[in-house]
């Protein structure tokens, strides 16, 4: 089954943080935005490994985004 998860990522003095918002748990950082985003979808491969072993519930990816605008 083909399941999709929305990520996030920040800019952080070594490079980016990603983090999953519909499983916060999968979380990496990467020296660029490319490694980080490769290293996120591995990190999230191996938590979907760990997950099945132990025979837990994996969190389907159905977080909605949305901008707020604000004036600052």
């Amino acid at each position: 089954m083909l399941n999709a998860y929305t990520a996030t990522y920040t800019k952080i003095p070594s490079g980016y943080m990603g983090q999953l918002i519909d499983w916060p748990e999968v979380i990496t950082e990467g020296a660029t935005l490319e490694e980080c985003r490769e290293m996120l979808r591995d990190a999230l491969q191996e938590m979907i490994a760990a997950y099945k072993q132990q025979n837990k519930e994996i969190p389907l990816g159905k977080a909605l985004i949305e901008q707020v605008p604000v004036e600052v």
